[in-house]
């Protein structure tokens, strides 16, 4: 019989689905790496500048001081997938600019050509030592990261109205 003396009482739903979305997110992203971008896909990545890991050129993070949206279509070079993120070239005004986003900064990932797009919503951290502390409403999920005082986050599908061109 298993040892269950280190085992919670539930199952981690909101943590293991927000694994599932960042591994799709660099399973794809891996994919574009080896073999470019195929037919009209292209991507919309917002993440979290602040975020421990993110790398930007002084003058990109001062204009961008809270989040930025990069756009991954005609011109990119460099892109490089790890285990924990991607770095990519792109061109900022005639400025080809080298940052790295880990996976865990990305706030939203959408590929507009097949409506496709996720949202890793952030909520603060419970208060105490452990999130198993305080109870959730019947609708909560687990919380989405492993480490309790780190940000909580989860997953679901992001409205693409946000990123459609208003002509």
């Amino acid at each position: 019989m298993p040892d269950r003396s280190n085992s919670t009482d539930t199952i981690a739903y909101g943590r293991l689905m927000h694994h599932a979305m960042r591994g799709l997110i660099q399973t794809v992203l891996t994919d574009v790496a080896r073999d470019g971008l195929p037919g009209e896909h292209h991507f919309f990545i917002t993440f979290d500048t602040r975020h421990a890991g993110v790398d930007l050129a002084p003058w990109l993070q001062e204009r961008y001081p809270d989040e930025m949206t990069i756009v991954i279509q005609h011109w990119y070079d460099g892109l490089d997938v790890t285990d924990d993120g991607f770095t990519i070239t792109l061109n900022f005004g005639d400025s080809p600019e080298r940052l790295r986003v880990p996976f865990d900064a990305i706030l939203t990932f959408v590929d507009p050509s097949v409506e496709f797009g996720l949202r890793f919503e952030t909520a603060p951290a419970p208060d105490g030592p452990s999130g198993d502390d305080d109870p959730m409403p019947e609708d909560a999920e687990e919380p989405g990261q492993e480490d309790d005082t780190a940000p909580v986050q989860d997953a679901e599908v992001v409205s693409l109205d946000t990123f459609r061109r208003k002509t």
